[in-house]
């Protein structure tokens, strides 16, 4: 089996303060991981590797910065006032592309400091979990406001720990997606004003020459397109999409 998929994978099912000799005890039956010498067993690996990957989806909004770039994509059309186009698909993939380029450099250091030397042997496949757990946990900390995350302890009934290594992903996961909402709507309201400052010039001028009757939307829509493309508006959304996680 490829440990190269299987770690990238599994890299977040071990959490970094947890303990791994105590997986689970239940009823005087304890289940740990102390007896494993050098690395998982390959049924053990196709077990958690199937698990992980019906949860690929949820894992993907989750833990990266796709759901910040799906909402802002989806924010741009309905404010220049088109239902369908780009369609789903479309803003679906650009979201994917741009989360591949977002998520680079973590990727690159969970490469360097838990796959290469997983392949190289120097340390177990839980060793390399334990080590590429920690980069996407810095990541989801970078973006994560503080008072989201003071939020979600209290509702836990979590103390605030004194240093951010001992911070859980259970904590920490829904945190950043509120983060990851707060901001997404911070920049869509920043998209919609233009676009609303276009429709209500339209509509006030189309009063004041009494045409009442006709559609403001008719006018603003094409007229929106055209400064949309003028100004290569995809170009500007993408680079500050992008630009925002760096």
């Amino acid at each position: 089996m490829n440990k190269k998929i299987f770690i990238f994978l599994i890299f977040l099912l071990v959490v970094p303060t947890a303990n791994c000799s105590e997986l689970v005890n239940l009823s005087g039956l304890s289940i740990g991981l102390d007896n494993i010498d050098n690395d998982l067993s390959s049924p053990l690996q196709i077990l958690l590797l199937l698990t992980i990957l019906s949860l690929a989806p949820a894992l993907l909004m989750m833990l990266t910065s796709f759901t910040r770039i799906i909402i802002v994509l989806s924010m741009l059309r309905h404010a220049l006032g088109l239902q369908q186009t780009p369609p789903n698909n479309v803003l679906i993939a650009l979201a994917l592309f741009l989360t591949f380029y977002t998520m680079q450099p973590v990727w690159q250091e969970i490469d360097n400091q838990a796959l290469q030397p997983l392949n190289n042997g120097e340390i177990t496949t839980i060793q390399a979990a334990q080590l590429a757990s920690q980069p996407i946990k810095q990541f989801l900390l970078k973006h994560t406001r503080e008072q989201d995350l003071t939020m979600i302890l209290d509702l836990s009934g979590k103390e605030i720990p004194n240093s951010t290594e001992k911070i859980e992903l259970i904590s920490l996961i829904p945190a950043f997606l509120l983060s990851e909402l707060q901001t997404a709507f911070q920049i869509g309201f920043i998209i919609f004003l233009p676009f609303l400052l276009i429709d209500l010039l339209i509509s006030s001028t189309l009063m004041s020459v009494g045409m009442i009757m006709l559609p403001p939307m008719m006018i603003s829509l094409p007229i929106k397109l055209l400064i949309f493309v003028l100004i290569d508006g995809w170009s500007l959304i993408t680079y500050a999409l992008v630009g925002s996680f760096f």
